[in-house]
């Protein structure tokens, strides 16, 4: 692949002869090129905004511009290399408040997706930057304000980050006749089918999409990545065509939204929470990916878990002439509970209340209504908070360290609304010896779902759930799934599961009763197809679909009495210690407490949260892209640093409160997310409460901590 050299530049020549002409390449595919194949060849799951290989113009350093085709892949490299692109360089615009009222536009046409229910509602603002913007409004903010006693504001940001799962993006294209075979590293099976026939014009059963398992995900593989390329090359040249991702590449092709949020609220004297109003701004790069979702799924939680009767959101997703964002773990929840955790511990500290005791005061509680309205149900906002609390032994007297290294600890608390409305469809085959197989597009990729996917029809089927077999996605094959994202896959798909299962298990119990078979004899499965058939023989399948109820957020005020069908919960406890004579801060000590309803495995469920716990210690303490005009100088795990074995906490723990979910697959909800969401603040918190160092933005250097110090002091860090 052949890449933009600038961040936003008119397209003036693409000079590809030399290229071309070198021994063993097959062809030199351009936009234009593609053009001829596709009339409008642009994707996206929120705008149709991302041109398969450049067109006019280049939006971020890194945008695919050319390809060269050859059989031997070090040719392919070598030719590329003869490429020659000259742009007229356009101003260009990298900060998400600055794309605010910019005079560079990324995109001067936007076009409207239209293929997820929730997003249909989509416009953006023309000549502007704004993909997004989404309001809520509920109760009098501006008079509750006005009637105050304190009123504490602040401003937080976070960086652009990677996913770097370590198995890099890979597709293969095989082109059939009037159709497409897709081998791919993806989360969304069923939309890649989908986004492909419609750019080919095709019918969906023209397009095949296989996932095999995934070596990691965390969201970079959701939606389109390469697979509208690797088709568009295989229909142009007729031939099979892979493209494998270097690690450097991965971070010119997704990233997690940077941020900054805006936060102000009133307080009585008494510490109750008033009013809230919040203002965030999502950095979405060049492209909107799914950032609209984002902006407003994850917008509506900004005020935190927390009862307050008078809330006002903003958030807004922007284009920018950077790498373009969408999903990463956690959907945008990390950037916010490490705004308004961090904010609820200064105005704890402002009040002089123990943060703790401050929290319970405010805290959200079953029944009552969240921001939106919605009525809290079955989230154990509160019973994570008193268990976090318990484990760090929060009343008892703590130590602070002496001399140069000093101790700190703090607890953050955040949740999560799960991505609605969404369709999943499951199939249950089970055989005449009484083993089954299960048909979904739910993609493992580490995180266990084929297991408690078994496990579920085992259950209902009354098997063990080593007589299951999960077939993975495989779209000619397995019923459609939204996408693997967002922690949906357990409750979503385990729903459908458990319905197509029901349905084998009453066909079954009809079938026996046909036969004149005892109901509630001993006797097995094989036993009613052997009566039936006279020999091993037949089959009988169920089928499940599930999509929960869900009502539209009300246009203007946001408000909706059924926004989720389920909220995840999560909290962190921290100890740390920080050494005031370097900035270098030790985690001494984890702790992570999620509520996701009954636990079908707990086992893989302490996995999940240590691997999300972790995932976020390394964008809280050191992940971070760097950026010089728009280009990447970072761009490898050489440079790039992710958690090693040295970044472990001294002690971590996990907990799983008791609760059930009641509309969930035997109580069960998701968890994938949980244990990201407290980590940021509660360790910001803790190097507070340890050296009095307040730091706003992400990520918590040694170098930020230091300069904190030496501020306090009044001595520059040079000094």
């Amino acid at each position: 692949m052949f890449r933009s050299t600038v961040a936003h530049g008119k397209i003036l020549s693409i000079n590809i002869s030399a290229a071309q002409a070198m021994a063993g390449v097959h062809s030199v595919i351009t936009g234009e090129t593609v053009k001829t194949l596709i009339a409008e060849p642009y994707f996206g799951p929120a705008f149709h905004d991302q041109p398969i290989l450049a067109l006019e113009k280049v939006h971020f350093v890194g945008e695919p511009v050319a390809v060269v085709l050859a059989t031997d892949p070090y040719v392919a490299a070598e030719a590329v290399q003869l490429i020659e692109a000259e742009y007229e360089e356009m101003e260009a615009v990298f900060g998400e408040v600055e794309a605010m009222t910019s005079k560079a536009i990324v995109h001067e046409t936007l076009r409207p997706a239209g293929t997820f229910a929730d997003l249909k509602h989509l416009v953006g603002k023309k000549d502007t930057n704004i993909a997004l913007d989404y309001q809520l409004r509920r109760g009098d903010v501006d008079a509750a304000f006005a009637a105050a006693d304190h009123v504490f504001e602040h401003e937080f940001s976070t960086q652009q980050v990677m996913h770097t799962p370590l198995e890099p993006m890979v597709s293969i294209a095989e082109p059939g006749h009037d159709s497409m075979t897709i081998y791919t590293a993806s989360q969304s099976p069923s939309f890649v089918r989908t986004e492909l026939a419609r750019l080919f014009g095709w019918q969906e059963n023209q397009v095949r999409v296989k996932v095999p398992y995934l070596g990691g995900g965390f969201g970079a593989k959701l939606y389109i990545k390469l697979e509208a390329l690797v088709a568009a090359l295989a229909m142009l040249s007729k031939r099979p065509v892979k493209l494998s991702l270097t690690m450097e590449e991965q971070f010119y092709t997704i990233t997690k939204h940077a941020s900054t949020f805006r936060i102000k609220s009133a307080v009585s004297k008494d510490g109750k929470i008033t009013a809230r109003r919040c203002e965030i701004f999502w950095n979405g790069g060049a492209f909107a990916d799914i950032g609209p979702r984002v902006t407003q799924k994850s917008g509506f939680t900004s005020p935190g878990p927390y009862e307050i009767d008078n809330v006002s959101v903003d958030s807004y997703a922007l284009y920018t002439n950077r790498p373009p964002a969408g999903a990463l773990r956690g959907f945008g929840i990390p950037q916010l509970v490490w705004a308004y955790e961090s904010h609820t511990d200064l105005i704890a500290r402002g009040l002089g209340m123990d943060t703790v005791e401050f929290r319970r005061k405010n805290i959200l509680r079953e029944g009552r209504p969240q921001a939106t309205g919605t009525l809290m149900h079955d989230a154990a906002i509160s019973e994570c908070l008193e268990k976090t609390a318990e484990m760090m032994n929060w009343s008892a007297p703590f130590e602070r360290g002496e001399g140069v290294v000093r101790r700190g600890r703090a607890i953050a608390i955040g949740f999560k609304a799960v991505v609605a409305p969404t369709t999943s469809g499951a199939i249950v085959n089970v055989s005449a010896d009484g083993s089954a197989a299960v048909y979904m597009s739910t993609v493992d990729m580490g995180q266990g779902s084929d297991t408690a996917m078994a496990q579920i029809v085992a259950e209902t089927l009354k098997l063990q759930a080593e007589r299951i077999r999960v077939v993975h996605p495989d779209t000619d094959v397995t019923p459609y799934d939204m996408a693997t994202l967002g922690s949906r896959s357990t409750f979503h798909m385990g729903n459908a599961v458990k319905l197509a299962a029901e349905h084998a298990r009453d066909q079954l119990a009809d079938l026996a009763r046909s036969l004149g078979m005892p109901e509630g004899g001993n006797y097995e499965i094989r036993d009613i197809f052997l009566k039936k058939y006279g020999m091993q023989a037949g089959n009988v399948i169920g089928v499940g679909s599930y999509v929960p109820p869900y009502t539209s957020p009300q246009k203007g005020t946001g408000l909706s009495d059924n926004v989720t069908p389920f909220w995840m919960v999560g909290a962190a406890g921290v100890e740390v210690s920080v050494d005031t004579e370097t900035g270098h801060v030790t985690i001494d000590r984890l702790i992570n407490v999620a509520d996701l309803g009954r636990p079908l495995n707990p086992a893989i469920v302490v996995t999940q949260l240590s691997g999300a716990a972790m995932m976020q210690l390394g964008f809280t303490m050191f992940e971070n892209m760097d950026l010089d005009n728009g280009q990447v100088t970072n761009a490898s795990l050489a440079d790039y640093k992710i958690p090693g074995m040295h970044d472990v906490p001294l002690s971590m723990d996990n907990a799983i409160v008791d609760n059930n979910q009641q509309n969930g697959p035997f109580g069960a909800k998701g968890v994938g997310e949980s244990a990201t969401f407290g980590v940021s603040p509660a360790i910001a918190n803790a190097i507070e409460d340890a050296v009095g160092v307040r730091l706003t933005s992400l990520p918590l250097t040694p170098e930020s901590v230091l300069r904190g110090i030496r501020a306090l002091r009044g001595e520059s860090l040079e000094g």
